[in-house]
This record gives structure tokens, C-alpha cells and sequence, in this order.
């Protein structure tokens, strides 16, 4: 039983409790009864009004993620899709992403390849960051929605080193 449904059921009894007491004390001072139950019951409606007045627990996946103090990564994919991830540096175990107009909070999910994985299971939404690349996926809908996504980092073109020689001999000893 949730902590609001108790807190509803004790004031309830409270208001049974003093409506009982007040129509005892109502017939020994001849006030008619009516008159004692209708203001104890607006008494013990405004209680339980103000007892679902109280704040609600942020849900992490459906609310919006603040973004402030946040680095800013923008994404470009195929087809023209754009995709930013904002991560704060403070909580490794979220991102927050940007897409389709819509900012969704995604949570850090383990793998064994090294792969970056962060998902949102309200949305069915998945991310997957690797070196080269990210994709967002549906799980939902089983399918991608981006692919291909590179930053500005990752769009630069490869350089070898001078240094490095173009082929490697291998000798046996």
C-alpha cells in the first residue's frame, strides 16, 4: 500500500472518528445532527483534497532531463537526421537526447563489447555510440531511426603518421 493510500485511509478514520464524536455531542446539546455531519464532512473532503496535493517523485524516463551545465555533442546522420546528446559530467549513468524536437533521458546500460549504450525503456529508445559511429534504435518498433551518426570529431578524415610505414614486414627468428 502507497504511502498517499495510508495517509488517505488514517484521515478518513480521523473524520469517521470525529463525526461519530461530534453527533454524541450533538444530541446532548439538542443541535440537530444534520448540521454537525455536513461541516465535518467538508472538513475531511478539504483533508483528503490537500492529501493528493502533494508532490509526485519526478518520473526519470517520461519527464524532460535539464540540460544545463551539460557538454553538448550534435550528431549528424543519414538521410538528414540530427541527433544531440547532452552529458553531464557529474552522472556518467545518463544522457540526455535530443530528437525530433523531443528531449528523452536515457540510462546507461552495460555491455562487453566497450560500445556506449543508454536506453529509455518508456520510449523504447536506444542508443549505441562506438568510435566510429552511433545509431538510435527503436525497440519498440524494431527498427532504426538514425544511423550512421557522426560528430564533427568524427567526420574528420583519418591521418596516418609519417612515421608509421605503409606496410610491415614481419621476420622470423
Amino acid at each position: 500500500m502507497s504511502i498517499s493510500k495510508l495517509f488517505m485511509a488514517c484521515s478518513l478514520a480521523l473524520a469517521s472518528l470525529s463525526l461519530a464524536a461530534g453527533a454524541h455531542a450533538a444530541a446532548e446539546t439538542t443541535t440537530p445532527v444534520k448540521k454537525t455531519v455536513k461541516k465535518s464532512t467538508k472538513a475531511a473532503k478539504k483533508a483528503a483534497a490537500k492529501a493528493d496535493e502533494t508532490p509526485k517523485a519526478p518520473d526519470e524516463e517520461a519527464d524532460e532531463p535539464v540540460v544545463t551545465d551539460s557538454a553538448v555533442t550534435e550528431f549528424d546522420c543519414e538521410l538528414g537526421n540530427k541527433i544531440t546528446i547532452y552529458a553531464n559530467t557529474t552522472d556518467e549513468s545518463h544522457i540526455a537526447l535530443r530528437w525530433k524536437k523531443r528531449l528523452h533521458r536515457l540510462t546507461r546500460v552495460g555491455t562487453t563489447t566497450g560500445a556506449q549504450r543508454f536506453e529509455n525503456k518508456l520510449y523504447g529508445l536506444i542508443w549505441i555510440g562506438i568510435p566510429a559511429k552511433g545509431m538510435l534504435l527503436d525497440s519498440k518498433l524494431n527498427r532504426q531511426l538514425a544511423n550512421e551518426c557522426r560528430n564533427a570529431e568524427q567526420l574528420k578524415p583519418v591521418t596516418t603518421s609519417e612515421a608509421e610505414p605503409s606496410s610491415t614486414k614481419i621476420t622470423i627468428q
